[in-house]
């Protein structure tokens, strides 16, 4: 099992059960000695996120797309370990229509109530029981929701689970703590391709003239960075460093004009092994999803695993303009991907690296940032100087809430601390501590905490209150090395963080 958090999952159901609203029920189990799994795992800025109870070890996703009625039928089946003894459990689904549910085989009760289905298994399970869940529904990708990770296309769909919508896609334990392996099987129509996120390992032709495309993860995801996406699209391969196999999804009509894009991956991917080491992945590649509809969701690029989803149009620019975003995305293969955020607060250390290393990309180029800036320190001090605005505004770095997610202070803000960080311990030793935290949190998921005891047992130094005081501190530090920083007082109306947009995912400052 790949569940290796930090994270202290709340021993009782976190006041949300009984808020939600009951929708249609099977006929009820008869009763047993066990208890229901609660329907969280108390995460701060998402509470109603995600189930305990049990542990998801793998998903296998069988969904075909209609293109004549747009809906995809499909089942998922979960292979899950109990952690409790459990009468019922829960899994985050959202605007599915479940026909029906099985546990170990046998058919299980179950209920839709707001974001979760509730299964009461025909016998109460044992603690430590190892046992497969299936569901089979239907979902409409142009359903209105309150939230969706759909993206509805011309000739298909994409997905962009992130951070709380994957289980608008399927039923699933939709935490970023809860990785698990992923096998996906996407039945299309003549002249349409399914691809998801892993490595192609089978193709079935079909008796009715549809295409069975089977897709497997060498690595555990999570529900969060899944991709699945059906279109009219070419499959392009080039080799990447040491024999990396890359690979590109991309629109038909489009795929020459895309090309001096995609062709940048390459040696992207040699920066960043230079700096991080090896790619953590089986492959690589960019998915121009075919869809430049500005409503088609909120952000340019999006770190699903092993695919980076893209709008087309973006890529058309010059090199300038999209490398040091491409490299963004591209180091969320390990900070994000490879290592998960143990809750959402936590996801400046996503956020924070991604722009990290896009900036260091950007000024070594030459290539001026948004502002006009061309080195790191000039960026940082500017940065700096607005540290206590954003605080007031947008609260600590590492203090989110749902709301400001993802504002620039998890962002730039990251950045400011990775740099003071590099500042007060030397290059040397930063460049140890990220390979250190990557290698011990491999294919799971870390924690603000985790990252500081790293830090401090790398340097040598205990470098909590340091730390601290950058991440959850309401005032801005004094910068190592630059005493002569200075933070610009805080004005009392409030502000939006630089870069804001109204798409919450477009605080990059590699944009």
């Amino acid at each position: 099992m790949r569940y290796r958090s930090r994270v202290t999952a709340p021993a009782a159901l976190i006041g949300t059960a009984a808020a939600l609203s009951v929708g249609a029920q099977a006929h009820a189990a008869p009763a047993a000695t066990g208890t229901p799994g609660p329907e969280t795992l108390g995460d701060p800025v998402y509470p109603s996120l995600g189930n305990d109870g049990y542990r998801v070890s793998a998903y296998h996703l069988d969904l075909a797309y209609d293109a004549t009625t747009k809906l995809v039928d499909a089942t998922a089946t979960l292979k899950i370990t109990t952690t409790q003894e459990l009468t019922r459990f829960s899994l985050d689904a959202l605007g599915l229509d479940i026909r029906t549910v099985t546990v170990a085989g046998r058919t299980a009760a179950f209920e839709q109530a707001d974001e979760k289905l509730r299964i009461t298994p025909a016998r109460c399970l044992p603690a430590g029981k190892k046992v497969a869940v299936a569901v089979t529904y239907t979902a409409d990708p142009r359903r209105t929701l309150a939230h969706t990770a759909w993206v509805p296309t011309p000739d298909g769909f994409a997905i962009c689970p992130q951070p709380d919508s994957a289980h608008t896609v399927f039923p699933c334990n939709d935490h970023p703590v809860d990785k698990a392996d992923f096998t996906f099987r996407i039945t299309v129509p003549a002249g349409l391709r399914g691809v998801a996120s892993g490595r192609l390992v089978s193709t079935e032709n079909l008796a009715d003239g549809r295409t069975a495309y089977t897709y497997r993860s060498r690595e555990p995801i999570a529900t969060e960075i899944v991709q699945i996406t059906v279109g009219d699209y070419v499959v392009t391969d080039r080799p990447g460093p040491h024999g990396l196999p890359l690979r590109d999804v991309v629109p038909t009509a489009r795929a020459t004009a895309l090309e001096p894009a995609l062709a940048l991956t390459p040696n992207l991917v040699s920066w960043i092994e230079q700096r991080l080491g090896a790619y953590p992945f089986e492959t690589y590649g960019l998915l121009p999803c075919n869809s430049d509809d500005p409503n088609a969701f909120d952000f340019t690029g999006l770190e699903t695993q092993t695919l980076t989803l893209y709008k087309p149009n973006y890529l058309l620019q010059e090199e300038s303009k999209i490398g040091s975003h491409m490299m963004h995305e591209l180091v969320h293969s390990y900070f994000g991907n490879l290592v998960s955020p143990a809750t959402w607060a936590d996801l400046w250390i996503n956020e924070g690296h991604a722009d990290f290393y896009g900036l260091l990309y950007r000024y070594e180029r030459g290539w001026p940032d948004s502002i006009g800036l061309t080195t790191m320190e000039a960026r940082m001090k500017n940065t700096y100087a607005r540290g206590d605005q954003w605080r007031r505004d947008s609260g600590p770095v590492a203090a989110p809430n749902a709301a400001n997610l993802f504002d620039s202070q998890r962002y730039l803000g990251g950045v400011l601390v990775l740099y003071a960080l590099r500042n007060e311990i030397g290059e040397s030793a930063f460049n140890a501590v990220e390979r250190a935290f990557l290698d011990r949190f491999r294919n799971s998921s870390a924690s603000t905490d985790d990252y500081i005891a790293v830090a401090s047992e790398v340097s040598g130094r205990d470098l909590s209150g340091f730390l601290r005081d950058w991440l959850y501190g309401t005032k801005t530090p004094r910068m190592p090395g630059h005493p002569d920083w200075t933070v610009t007082p805080p004005s009392t109306s409030l502000r939006r963080p630089e870069n804001r947009t109204d798409g919450h995912h477009d605080n990059s400052a590699t944009l």
